[in-house]
Formats: structure tokens, sequence, C-alpha cells
């Protein structure tokens, strides 16, 4: 849960649902994605009932593994190449042995991922006789849950944290502040609790976990010292979720050429994404090029291909599929 201290929201979210041991249970961000699955899965299938599409309803099972397999593999293999290629030549002696396997660490980018699940769609709709970019106008409708989930996910790991509050006075209610920040700052005074908690090499993690445990003595303490951070996490959230899932529907709201949807999901999200990460801090380690962050500039590559798909696909002769109004596919008009 969060507790309200001061003006600010304190972090102290568990990643964990449940723990069986040191660093191994159920968490939220692993719940995050199979929710974001079986919604998805929900979603195909209710179009393919309804006759939206060219699907039939026992397809949508078969589609969800092919989007599956596109998420994982293109979300990690996108985050090893856009952000962090030393996983490619990173090894250690522990399971799985090869970093860019070592999925539980963290590390999945939500360009690659799309990457991943436009080149499983295409080749699903090839091996069941659609047309190609048919089954990517259905992920794009079908993902702005999953997405919406995923960031929820960040939020509650306490990862991806927006810029620090800079206005004026004390920060507002909407504010967090992350105990975890007293790993990055030396400046933190943490002498009054050196005799209740000890001083030995451990100190610091302990703090955060007796922070994170609603030890009110450690919070009184940390709290004041703590900079107050915006919720960059729950502004795309709400971008990626909602707001992208209303712009798809309106889109869908007539049968397109196949693509159309596709491409409109591409220039939809890039632009968001440029929009929400001006509140987000650049991720480490990579410098800011012309003023863009790395998710801002992949974004920008994004929106200029959405814009050449959505020119093409609305150019070609082929009928229109899917829409949410007029006659299902199959029902004469």
């Amino acid at each position: 849960m969060y507790s309200i201290v001061a003006e600010s929201y304190l972090h102290s979210l568990d990643p964990y649902l449940f723990r069986f041991g040191d660093g191994f249970g159920i968490r939220w961000y692993g719940l995050a994605y199979v929710a974001g699955f079986l919604i998805a899965w929900w979603m195909t299938w209710c179009l393919a009932r309804t006759r939206r599409c060219l699907l039939i309803p026992p397809m949508a099972g078969d589609m969800m593994i092919y989007i599956i397999l596109g998420v994982l593999l293109g979300g990690r293999l996108g985050y090893a190449l856009f952000y962090d290629p030393s996983l490619f030549i990173g090894f250690s002696s522990a399971f799985p042995f090869w970093d860019l396997l070592a999925i539980h660490k963290g590390g999945m980018a939500s360009h690659g991922g799309m990457l991943g699940v436009i080149a499983a769609l295409m080749l699903f709709g090839a091996r069941r006789g659609f047309p190609m970019l048919h089954p990517v106008d259905i992920g794009a409708l079908i993902a702005p849950p999953g997405l919406f989930l995923g960031r929820m996910a960040n939020f509650i790991n306490g990862e991806l944290w927006g810029k620090k509050w800079t206005g004026e006075g004390e920060a507002p209610w909407w504010t967090v502040k992350y105990p975890t920040e007293i790993f990055q700052r030396s400046d933190i005074d943490l002498t009054p609790l050196r005799t209740t908690i000890g001083g030995d090499s451990s100190f610091p993690e302990r703090v955060v976990s007796e922070a994170y445990a609603g030890n009110q003595r450690v919070i009184e303490v940390i709290e004041p010292q703590l900079n107050a951070y915006l919720p960059s996490q729950m502004f795309q959230a709400l971008s990626d979720g909602p707001v992208l899932l209303l712009l798809l529907v309106l889109v869908w709201l007539r049968p397109r050429k196949p693509g159309v949807i596709a491409g409109c999901f591409l220039i939809f999200y890039g632009m968001l994404r440029i929009l929400t990460e001006i509140f987000r801090q650049p991720d480490e380690g990579i410098e800011l090029l012309m003023g863009l962050s790395r998710g801002q500039q992949l974004s920008i590559i994004q929106i200029l291909v959405g814009a050449v798909v959505v020119l093409f696909c609305s150019t070609r002769r082929v009928p229109p599929i899917g829409g949410l109004r007029g006659a299902s596919i199959g029902t004469p008009v």
C-alpha cells in the first residue's frame, strides 16, 4: 500500500504478491503480463465471435501464442539492442547463465515488443491465408490493456521514475517519494537510525526494508530528506491504456483496409510516448540526442513508419475489413 506522509506518497509497494524465498516468488510484473495476455485473448475472441474480423473464435488461442512469443522475444531483444547491448556478451555461473535470458532481473523494451508482435502476427496471417496486416490490426486494437498493466507494474516495482518535482512550495499529494533513493544519494543523514537498526555494511538496505515495512521511526527520519518525483509511470499507464484504446476504437468504428489500424497505432503510441517521456527521467547511461530521450527518438521513427503504413495501406485496392459499425463480415449489405 501507499503511506501518505506529509504532502507526497511514500512508495511502499512490494513487487511480490507472494514470496517463497529470497528473491523468489510471484511478482506483480509477471502477473501484469499474464493478465494482459488473458484480456487480449478475450478481446480477440469477442471480435471473432461477433464476426468483426476474419478470425473464428478457435483461432484466438493460436493467435495469442504468436503474440506471447513476439512480446517476449521482441521485448527482450529490443531492450538489449536499444538500451543494453552488453547483455549479448554477458555470462555468469548462475542460471540462466546468459544475461540475455535473465528476464527475471528486468529489461523489456516496449518498442522491441511491438516489432516482435508485428513480425509474429504477419507470420500468423500468412500461415492462415489472411491479408498479412489484418492480424496486426487486431493486435493493435487489443494491446492497450496490456500496456496499461505493464506501466502499473513499473509503478509497483518503483522503477522508471519520473522527473524530480521542482515546483514552488511543498510537493503535491500525487508526487512520489522512493525510499530506495537512499542508495543514490550520500547526503541523506541516517545517523539517528544507527542506534536503532545498527551500523554495519547492510545498514542502508535495512533502512529501506524497514521503510517499506512501515517502520514509522525510519519514515520520520528519511521522508523529509527524500525528493518528490512525478509519477510518470501513471501518466504512461493512462496514455498507453485508456487514451490509446479510445483513439484506436474511433478509427475501428468503420471497416478499414488491412494495416490502417496498425499504422494508426504506431502514430498514436509514438505521439503519446513522446509527450509522456517529458515527465520521465532519461534512461541511465544513455545520452540525450538533441534533447530527446531514447524512447522519444524511437517514437519519432515509429510515427514516420506508421504514417507510411497508413498512406500505403489506404491506397491499396483491397476490400476493407473489421469495424464496430455496419454489417459484420459475411453479412449481406
